[in-house]
């Protein structure tokens, strides 16, 4: 496939927003970007293994779809496909200094199941697989600054989850790297500062998962309170809450740290089932055509092929499975000012791929095909309806477009007033947004979703 360079000369530094957009224009345009359905017999190097059902690569890696199944006590309560991607991947972002401005520097990467084809991910975004080229293509742009001891200064390193309800025990290491040096520019990155990302993730589908989920964990700035104008706005006591933890009570935070482990591990003690790997063909209520694996009743995610063409990629073109789920998702924090702090609702969530089975995550987390019926707090259900409430973010958001197809969540934060409850039920705790993002320096505490909402925080101040 032939493909027109378009290189701007001046990218080497910090770039306006307009010229931010022209480059992501180019880079759209030159991608030759084509994603295809395919049936199951088209897939090239994949193939379901006759004895158990599962559906691998010839090589042995990449990923595999599995079955998943759920028992409490001895009783099976139910089963369905799962992604196993035991390996795990690097998700780094380089950062540079200019004009005194740690600036981004982030990728314009085609997936084949972004919903918009071209999202801004991560320098690096990259499986074991793939930065080790098992698919025999060009290798991955910048993995030395990240991996071995050429790497730059190492600003976050933590290994954190991905979906529980989609794969099983999957983790990614998500990493910040300071960058002192010179760093030769191509042509698919840009530079791009925290301004510009907090107005990038005020767009729907721009700012992608993996993107979201290492910046949750930067260190950015915090706010300082010459910063709090007159403090009476939401922006005012949101500022606050990035700078109030409370390690002894008081002090703006309604819980100590403390406090908030001790909440963590008893929800984790509650946890009465178990959850294991068995073979597709043991998975009930699922079937399997010529073109998809999918329930009985229509209502859950299938496992479909595609084909894909990508200029940009380390390979030009491949098969592979995606799973694509039936319509929307939504994640949804409840936020609350408390003597001038925002506080975030936080629910200790159980899901059945997670390492660690319970993780914190959005007040409300509705997988595609869920509404608010479904929420079963009534408290929790009666603050989404209008007029109840006043929503700060609203943006539709993808998931991640190498392992899902066209995967959709509505990201919100919504306020709620004082007449909602600070007394809530166990499974809810109301956390600053400072005592999340110190959680982020270790893995197995906040879940994808809590992430992403993180990120989307940043824009709101």
């Amino acid at each position: 496939m032939s493909r027109t360079h378009t290189r701007r000369p001046d990218r080497r530094g910090p770039v306006s927003t307009g010229e931010f957009w022209e480059w992501w224009g180019e880079r759209l345009r030159d991608g030759g970007f084509l994603v295809e359905r395919i049936p199951f017999d088209g897939l090239e190097s994949w193939s379901f293994d006759p004895a158990t059902g599962n559906l691998g690569h010839a090589s042995g890696r990449f990923f595999t779809v599995e079955g998943l199944q759920v028992r409490e006590g001895a009783r099976e309560a139910w089963s369905q496909p799962v992604i196993h991607q035991p390996e795990i991947g690097v998700l780094g972002i380089l950062v540079k200094e200019f004009d005194g401005v740690l600036h981004f520097l982030m990728q314009a990467k085609m997936e084949p199941g972004n919903v918009n084809t071209l999202q801004l991910s991560p320098t690096v975004q990259a499986t074991r697989s793939n930065y080790t080229q098992v698919h025999q293509g060009a290798g991955t742009k910048y993995l030395d600054r990240f991996v071995g001891p050429g790497r730059g200064q190492v600003l976050v390193d933590v290994l954190q989850s991905e979906q529980g309800a989609w794969f099983w025990r999957k983790r990614n290491r998500n990493m910040v790297v300071l960058a002192t040096d010179d760093v030769p520019l191509e042509e698919d990155f840009c530079w791009v500062s925290p301004a510009q990302i907090r107005e990038l993730t005020l767009r729907d589908n721009i700012v992608n998962m993996d993107a979201r989920t290492v910046l949750s964990c930067m260190p950015f700035a915090l706010p300082d309170e010459a910063e709090v104008q007159g403090g009476g706005t939401f922006r005012d006591a949101l500022v606050r809450s990035y700078q109030y933890r409370s390690e002894e009570g008081g002090g703006g935070a309604l819980h100590t740290p403390g406090e908030i482990l001790s909440w963590f591990n008893e929800a984790k003690t509650r946890i009465d089932w178990t959850a294991r790997l068995v073979p597709m063909n043991d998975v009930g209520g699922w079937t399997r055509d010529g073109w998809e694996i999918a329930d009985a009743a229509a209502e859950n995610f299938r496992i479909i092929a595609v084909r894909v063409e990508a200029g940009t990629r380390e390979v030009a073109g491949w098969t592979q499975p995606l799973l694509h789920p039936r319509g929307e998702g939504r994640a949804v924090f409840l936020a609350r000012a408390v003597d001038g702090v925002v506080h975030l609702l936080v629910r200790a969530r159980p899901e059945y791929g997670l390492m660690d089975q319970v993780e914190m995550a959005p007040t409300v987390h509705l997988h595609p095909g869920q509404g608010l019926g479904d929420v079963p707090e009534p408290m929790v259900r009666e603050a989404l309806l209008a007029g109840g409430s006043t929503t700060r973010y609203d943006q539709v958001l993808s998931e991640e477009g190498g392992r899902f197809h066209h995967a959709l969540t509505r990201y919100q934060v919504v306020e709620v007033g004082e007449d909602f409850p600070l007394d809530v039920p166990p499974q809810f705790c109301w956390m600053t947004v400072r005592q999340l993002t110190d959680l982020l320096r270790h893995g197995h505490y906040l879940n994808i979703e809590a992430r992403s909402l993180l990120t989307c925080l940043y824009g709101l101040w």
